[in-house]
């Protein structure tokens, strides 16, 4: 099968997802390579239009047991053309539930034709100093692994004659996918981020929100319905301002500190 060009397409709040993906594609041996950012809003301001003698490397983070929202949004209005794609989901040591199968799925809705998947170990959006979870992942392990899919990706690819050879890989999940809504209005109905009197005003939070959902003339203020609780802001914080400041957050980030410390390997299918 002849690939004439690499996409990489991420959605990347804390900038886990990217590190993998990008090691995923040094492992592939394709010299034209494409970075396509759906991380910030404008990134997902224009459509993408894709090859079959192209391959599209996607990669999301797992937000309540699903592909985030805006990203799945977004990716519905690919026009791929058999195009052979992997499709990799990020999650935070618990469980990615439906979230690969969702993505498998939209992939093909959209014209793409998985050849590998996989599921990988974050840092929890919810970690810090006090509540670590899936602290530093990914790890060098991770990565190195991550680049050896990548290699073996690349061999899959030169074996088979045309993406008609694709066979249809399984991957783990359910139908009806989990049900994120009632778990994400919960959360996102209280205020959780306090604003320290060391705050600059500086608007790295702003620039970091994949959203939209901080003022960038004021960045206490957080609109609600849009915040999708990455703390993509509270970790690029040069001054380290930005803190969680809710009990039921700080409870849940207990929680999944305390159930996930066992260290969870990446799963592939190729």
């Amino acid at each position: 099968m002849k690939i004439e060009s690499l996409k990489l397409l991420y959605f990347s709040p804390t900038g886990t997802t990217r590190k993998i993906i990008e090691r995923i594609a040094q492992g592939i041996n394709c010299s034209t390579m494409e970075i396509v950012d759906i991380t910030q809003p404008k990134g997902r301001e224009k459509r993408l239009l894709i090859s079959e003698n192209e391959l599209l490397i996607i990669g999301v983070p797992v937000y309540f047991g699903r592909v985030q929202t805006d990203a799945i949004e977004w990716l519905q209005t690919i026009e791929a053309h058999n195009t052979p794609t992997v499709c990799v989901v990020v999650y935070g040591n618990r469980e990615y539930d439906d979230a690969l199968l969702e993505l498998k799925d939209t992939t093909v809705k959209i014209g793409g034709i998985p050849i590998a998947c996989a599921a990988y170990i974050g840092e929890h959006s919810f970690s810090d100093s006090e509540t670590p979870i899936a602290a530093g992942r990914p790890d060098t392990d991770d990565l190195n692994g991550a680049q050896s899919f990548g290699e073996k990706i690349w061999g899959k690819i030169l074996s088979i004659p045309s993406v008609n050879h694709i066979t249809d890989i399984t991957v783990h999940g359910n139908y009806p996918y989990i049900d994120m809504i009632d778990s994400k209005k919960r959360l996102s109905s209280v205020e959780f981020i306090a604003v320290d009197n060391s705050c600059r005003q500086c608007g790295v939070c702003a620039e970091h929100c994949p959203v939209g959902a901080i003022d960038s003339k004021n960045s206490a203020s957080i609109d609600k319905d849009k915040c999708v609780l990455c703390h993509a802001c509270i970790k690029a914080c040069p001054e380290n301002a930005r803190k969680i400041d809710n009990d039921m957050i700080k409870n849940i980030a207990l929680r999944l500190s305390q159930g996930c410390q066992t260290r969870k390997e990446p799963i592939f299918f190729l």
